[in-house]
């Protein structure tokens, strides 16, 4: 549902005081100001303002905030669960018992003017297709979009977004090209990771070249705009018939970056077969060994997980014993060994909190 002038509802606590706009001054008061009592769009306190009224409303009408996200808010029934997820003026609901939906949206209707969207199928150019064995997330309209924005509507297709074992480099001899055009590019990119994971750290790689762009990086962005033109409908299927185990992967590279020698950090976490999270980037710091990368990546992977773990509490899912994957046995051994020693003492400290959270077995 989308709620009509939201920012209307909100009322501030700060004074606040406009001045009378041009053409429809008060002729008998030329000189006053307005006093405004409630928010109006522009405002810097209107966001806060909006809020404030909903949640208040929610809050009184048996819902909870969720501990994580405060913009998720839950209503229990016995057995049935009630979710509402909120974004400015947009609010996502679903629940386990259809008649929780029609009575939040006549609670909604007593309050606010709203307009009733239906059955989620488009938001934020995320287009959700619902159907009887799951759910399928994907973004070909977007594609199509940038493409198009581009003009790469006619380009030849490509099977892969990048070239295997050629890694980005300064390259200071090639031309310089338009900061702008490649910036607008990346940032278009760097939205369809949303659903594209397959993209996201080529994507990644060429950010790191925004300041300074050359010819060769803009060829590796057009190849990715190549790939997505050969692939455009590609996305994430979420199967409703799977187990709900949490389960976590981390990997790492060994100073792949060619400018710095930093490792870039991958990680992706699943509920049963349905990727919910996943990461790319490069490392603050520059390891002295594989086996410190892949720490680093595992440290940073941990603290995805006990995200999603205090998440998932607000659902009503206990899901603390969590297996996090890692195919480096010199960091499982890392993990697993309390002692600090002089071949872990360099690891920034930050980084050793994994150890607190590995079950002890």
């Amino acid at each position: 549902m989308d709620v009509k002038s939201a920012f209307l509802y909100g009322k501030i606590e700060e004074g606040v005081y406009v001045y009378q706009p041009p053409g429809f001054e008060e002729p008998h008061f030329p000189n006053k100001v307005y006093k405004v009592e409630k928010a109006l769009y522009g405002l810097h306190q209107a966001p806060r303002g909006w809020y404030e009224t909903l949640s208040t409303y929610l809050l009184n009408n048996g819902f909870h905030r969720g501990k994580i996200n405060k913009t998720l808010f839950i209503r229990r029934h016995k057995d049935d669960i009630l979710l509402v997820q909120v974004y400015v003026d947009d609010i996502i609901f679903g629940s386990t018992k259809k008649e929780m939906s029609i009575e939040f949206e006549k609670l909604m209707h007593d309050k606010f003017q709203i307009s009733s969207m239906g059955e989620l199928s488009f938001f934020f150019r995320l287009q959700v297709k619902q159907k009887s064995d799951g759910i399928f997330i994907s973004q070909d309209k977007y594609v199509a979009e940038i493409l198009k924005k581009f003009d790469f509507a006619s380009i030849k297709t490509t099977s892969t977004p990048m070239e295997k074992n050629k890694p980005l480099k300064t390259d200071e001899k090639a031309e310089n090209v338009d900061v702008h055009l490649y910036r607008s590019m990346i940032g278009s990119l760097m939205y369809l990771t949303a659903s594209r994971t397959n993209i996201m750290f080529v994507v990644c790689a060429c950010a790191w070249f925004q300041v300074t762009p050359k010819t060769s990086h803009l060829h590796v962005v057009k190849r990715i705009f190549r790939y997505l033109k050969g692939k455009p409908k590609l996305g994430l299927w979420y199967p409703r018939d799977s187990a709900f185990g949490l389960e976590a992967y981390s990997n790492s590279d060994y100073a792949g970056a060619s400018l710095d020698r930093k490792s870039t950090t991958g990680g992706c976490q699943f509920l049963g077969k349905r990727l919910i999270s996943w990461q790319c980037k490069k490392q603050t710091i520059v390891a002295n060994s594989k086996t410190e990368a892949e720490y680093v990546a595992a440290a940073n992977c941990c603290g995805q997980v006990l995200w999603i773990q205090n998440q998932m509490l607000d659902y009503g899912y206990n899901l603390m014993n969590t297996n996090i994957n890692i195919d480096n046995k010199s960091t499982i051994c890392i993990v697993k060994n309390q002692v600090s020693h002089s071949k872990t003492k360099h690891i920034e400290i930050r980084y050793h909190f994994i150890r607190d959270f590995m079950r002890r077995s």
